[in-house]
This record gives C-alpha cells, structure tokens and sequence, in this order.
C-alpha cells in the first residue's frame, strides 16, 4: 500500500528514532509482549549490553503509543497469565517507520563502508 504524503511526513519526523524506541520495536515485531519480556527480549538480542531501565522502558512506551507507534492488545495471547500485565503490538503505522529506520540506517553503514572507517573483515 502507497503512503501518502501525510504519512511520509509523519514517518520523516520521528526519523531517526531514538535507540529505546527502535529496540521495544524490535522486540515486538512478531509478536505481542508485556513491559518485562521487552525488557528481557532487548537485553537477550544485546548480548546484555542494553539492560533498559523499567522507567525508561514504560516512558518510551507511553510516547509510543501516543505516536500511534504501539497499540495495547486488550485479549490475553498467554492463558492463566497475571492480569495485571499490559500486552502490546506494532500497529501498521509502527511498521511503516520501523521499516523507514532500517531503511536509514542500512544508508548510514553504506556510506561508512565507503571511508576510512570501514569495518574490516579478517
């Protein structure tokens, strides 16, 4: 589906996204987490570098889902699971700007491997 013009500005002016942001996108891409599995997602495809703050985390979150980025999902997707636990999802929109940050960042590494600071293999 074409973006409109409208969305293509929504989209450019959340670019680039701040790190917290792209990592809770990342950890629900395919599926549908609460705040603690986020946290744990993100610090297991870190290696442990990144261990995200539980203020920093719900914050980012909350700012998400006012920029339509995040959507709570209100059916339980685990049986028996605390109900107090809060679940979210990517919505469509999310996506399109997640999408638009890999997008950005290949470029950057494409136009770093044409300097100095090159990665080298070997």
């Amino acid at each position: 589906m074409a973006r409109t013009r409208d969305e293509s500005a929504e989209v450019s002016a959340l670019l680039p996204l701040p790190p917290a942001t792209f990592h809770i996108l990342l950890a629900v891409a395919d599926e549908p987490r609460h705040g603690y599995a986020i946290s744990q997602d993100i610090a297991a495809r870190t290696s442990g570098a990144i261990k995200m703050s539980f203020g920093t985390l719900y914050r980012s979150i909350q700012r998400m889902l006012e920029q339509g980025l995040l959507e709570e999902v209100r059916e339980r997707p685990v049986d028996g699971d605390d109900e107090r636990r809060r679940y979210y999802r990517v919505t469509r929109f999310g996506t399109v700007v997640a999408r638009a940050e890999v997008r950005r960042l290949a470029e950057m590494v494409r136009l770093a491997g044409a300097t100095s600071f090159a990665l080298k293999r070997g």
